[in-house]
């Protein structure tokens, strides 16, 4: 299994190695699945519309990001799976993955301190799942995002209130191969 962490120590570390049972499994016939896991910190951002901005000299429609927020998620996240792929020499995955992951968003101040709540707003979970898968194929983990054949666990959640939740905003990652 491949890890890969930020290096800053806080309270959830405990909530940090452990692997979801469905993640540490290994089949049957004795074939090692690779898991790669990555912890990326900063605030999570949809992938959005695209805005139409003409055509290039080569013909092709020149389209730029509504949102100014994906562009940093997108990069901390790249950064963090090229470092991970630098550590350990990894290649990309060629075969079909099962996907993990749990954004943790900022909790609004007008949020109640003392009871959970949910993220039931914006950003929207889906998107948010796109701009990751996009920004971990530019870094090369996966040959395409395509490989992703299921979602063990697709969540958006607030600081503390999920055993998976980060204490700041960020997101952690798991992706095991099937097979």
């Amino acid at each position: 299994m491949l890890d890969l962490f930020d290096g800053v120590p806080d309270e959830d570390s405990q909530h940090q190695d452990r692997i979801p049972q469905e993640l540490a499994s290994t089949p049957e016939d004795g074939e090692c699945a690779r898991v790669i896991r990555l912890v990326v910190r900063g605030t999570p951002a949809p992938q959005g519309s695209k805005s139409y901005m003409g055509m290039s000299k080569a013909g092709r429609a020149i389209l730029t990001e509504s949102s100014k927020k994906v562009r940093p998620w997108r990069q901390d996240v790249k950064a963090a799976a090229e470092q991970l792929l630098a550590v350990s020499g990894g290649r990309p995955i060629d075969a079909p993955v099962v996907v993990r992951m749990v954004f943790t968003l900022p909790k609004p101040q007008s949020a109640p301190k003392r009871r959970r709540t949910y993220p039931m707003r914006t950003p929207d979970l889906s998107k948010l799942a796109r701009s990751t898968e996009d920004a971990l194929s530019d870094a090369g983990i996966w040959a395409d995002d395509a490989r992703v054949v299921e979602y063990s666990r697709l969540a958006k959640v607030y600081p503390g209130e999920d055993p998976d939740a980060l204490s700041s905003p960020g997101a952690v990652i798991e992706i095991r191969e099937v097979v």
